[in-house]
């Protein structure tokens, strides 16, 4: 059973930085992030593929988040900055069995087949 945990959220003034971790076990997947603010849909942050070589941004964070993996390629990280608090939202990770990766398909919620139980981050104006 592929198990994957959230860290690193937390409170921060606009302006300000976090960085979220995912760690997840067995092996290495495509991976992405997905955030849901209250009375709102969940929706594509970033995703990154299962070498690192390739990463996809949703347009409202493009110049202020980076998605990352380790060495191993087994814990993924997303580094925010300049955040807003339209940023404001529970962050998700997930990752899919699958092995093609393009943005258009891994912005997508239905390509994912594991997901992290969600971490807070609060963006104060």
């Amino acid at each position: 059973q592929v198990q994957l945990v959230e860290s690193g959220g937390g409170m921060v003034q606009a302006g300000g930085s976090l960085r979220l971790s995912c760690a997840a076990s067995g092996r290495t997947f495509n991976m992405g992030w997905f955030r849901q603010a209250p009375e709102k849909e969940r929706e594509f942050v970033a995703a990154i593929s299962w070498s690192g070589g390739n990463t996809y941004y949703a347009d409202s964070v493009k110049g202020r988040f980076t998605i990352s993996r380790d060495n191993a390629k087994i814990t993924v990280y997303l580094q925010m900055n300049s955040l807003k608090p339209e940023d404001t939202a529970v962050y998700y990770c997930a990752a899919t069995e699958a092995t093609y990766s393009t943005g258009s398909t891994l912005s997508h919620e239905v390509v994912y087949d594991y997901w992290g139980q969600g971490t807070q981050v609060t963006v104060s104006s």
